[in-house]
């Protein structure tokens, strides 16, 4: 790569099951990072209501984010529940430009209830911007060292994760343990949007959105509360 990377993650408020409002907050909130790379929670749209109705990519709801995406020059990673031609449903990531809106990964590791609907998604995905290599990953991903091992295989600058934790200090030791060991076990960046304050059926979630270097240092992080958002500029490498 030749470029820095200007990278945002944003932990919005969520304001319950109309995806539009929460889109719209999504749009603001790209416009303040003035980032390159903008990046939410898991089901940032819905909230963590495995019951809320999937999306599909030219969802009419979603124009917001790429309006603001198309006015900050930057791509957003958005999360959602989506339904595939053939029926299966996936807790998703989709990448939102100026341009287009495409499914860009399919959550692997479900966890508990998760598997009463949702199909897990079959190979790790490398997403490429401005040169960078950014493997993905959502939640339960980013707690299984087999998924950074072998999204980390196909080559990644960065480790980007979309989740949620609970509250409390037990889970934001947890979520902090997790990010440390994914960066220094395959020496890349990691970068964590998750969830603050209330989420579907979360009343309280960790916050502490945040970057970690290569070896592990905590290098950008976020506060409890919802509404906020940590930015930074992963370097060019030596």
């Amino acid at each position: 790569m030749e470029t820095s990377l200007a990278v945002a993650a944003v932990q919005p408020g969520w304001v319950g099951a109309d995806v539009l409002a929460n889109a719209e907050l999504h749009a603001q909130a790209i416009v303040r990072a003035d980032a390159r790379l903008v990046v939410f929670p898991e089901l940032s749209l819905t909230g963590y209501d495995l019951d809320a109705p999937s999306l599909s990519p030219d969802d009419s709801r979603l124009r917001p984010i790429a309006e603001a995406c198309r006015e900050a020059d930057a791509m957003a990673l958005v999360g959602a529940p989506v339904r595939d031609v053939d029926g299966r449903e996936y807790i998703a990531t989709l990448a939102v430009t100026g341009d287009s809106v495409t499914l860009a990964y399919r959550k692997m590791w479900l966890h508990g209830a998760e598997f009463d609907r949702f199909t897990p998604g079959e190979k790790p995905t490398v997403l490429t911007i401005d040169g960078w290599r950014l493997g993905l990953a959502i939640c339960y991903d980013a707690a299984v060292p087999q998924h950074a091992a072998d999204t980390a295989a196909l080559g990644i600058d960065a480790y980007v994760a979309s989740t949620l934790y609970g509250p409390g200090p037990d889970s934001q030791a947890r979520r902090d343990s997790h990010m440390r060991e994914r960066a220094t076990a395959h020496g890349v960046w990691v970068v964590l949007a998750t969830a603050a304050g209330l989420s579907g059926s979360f009343g309280r979630t960790s916050g502490g959105s945040g970057v970690w270097t290569p070896t592990g240092e905590i290098a950008a992080q976020a506060g409890p509360d919802p509404d906020q958002a940590v930015a930074f500029t992963l370097p060019t490498p030596a």
